[in-house]
């Protein structure tokens, strides 16, 4: 009889746990809490309880030749790097060529998993999940927990003393869905990550002003390389997996850091960082 395997999330991890279950022989359920597939891809207009949320422009800062499922190619007229609603119709074409979705439980939370009391003998687990309000056990061999890991906003209030008196607006990356309601106002974006900078440079198009906000400073990489070639397809080879052995780690950053200040001068916009 076949092993069954809990799968927790229908994102892109849950979704290649499924076939991968079903390619072992296994017996997948996978439990999804939305109604739909992709996880922090689907872009909604309203954030989502317990579900990462994107901007409606957000393109991935992966090349699809290095993102794509291994066994399922990208397809050639998709762009290099594909905005979110590209990715979903991917992860859709994906689902439906190995006919995942039959496995998948939408609108179904887990609420607890727990080893069985003879866990020690059998390595089994009790999940129990909730659906329109009835809670339900069932009993698996194994569990995978792909939820993710972009749920949460972290929003450090107590760090900026003075908050409560301030009479404009403030928000976590994960509310902001497009420029147009900062029509005209002064911004300050906080934090130099990549929803930071693509934030600050979507901004200052219709913004009247905005200031990127850093600790310390960073090294900015640009997707595109020489001719044209995606920057992660150009440099992560065996070839530089083999110069990064080879060579003193001072070299490398000479290399890179050159590389880098060749775009801007990281001095000169005040982002070089103490690192290397």
């Amino acid at each position: 009889m076949a092993k069954k395997v809990a799968i927790i999330g229908g994102g892109s991890s849950g979704l290649c746990a499924i076939k991968a279950c079903l390619q072992e022989g296994l017996e997948p359920v996978c439990f999804e809490r939305t109604g739909d597939i992709g996880g922090l891809w689907r872009f909604e207009e309203r954030p989502e309880d317990g579900r990462a949320s994107i901007y409606r422009s957000v393109i991935i800062n992966t090349s699809k030749e290095m993102m794509c499922f291994s066994d399922f190619p990208i397809p050639e007229d998709f762009p290099n790097y594909m905005h979110n609603s590209k990715i979903m119709e991917y992860f859709r074409m994906y689902a439906q060529h190995f006919d995942l979705l039959r496995h998948i439980r939408f609108r179904t939370s887990v609420c607890r998993v727990s080893k069985r009391p003879d866990f020690a003998s059998s390595g089994q687990w009790e999940v129990v999940t909730e659906s329109e309000g009835k809670q339900e056990a069932a009993v698996f061999d194994a569990v995978l927990v792909c939820s993710g890991h972009h749920t949460d906003a972290h929003l450090p209030l107590s760090s900026f003393p003075g908050l409560e008196k301030f009479e404009g607006w403030y928000l976590h990356s994960r509310d902001y869905k497009s420029p147009q309601p900062f029509l005209g106002k002064q911004v300050v974006v906080v934090g130099i990550g990549n929803s930071g900078i693509d934030i600050a440079v979507e901004l200052s198009h219709t913004a009247k002003q905005v200031f990127l906000s850093t600790k310390r400073g960073s090294w900015v990489l640009h997707r595109v390389a020489e001719s044209g070639y995606p920057s992660d397809f150009s440099y992560i080879s065996r070839f530089t997996q083999l110069l990064q052995y080879l060579l003193p780690p001072n070299a490398i950053n000479f290399f890179m850091e050159r590389k880098l200040n060749a775009r801007f001068d990281h001095t000169l916009y005040g982002l070089k960082p103490k690192h290397r």
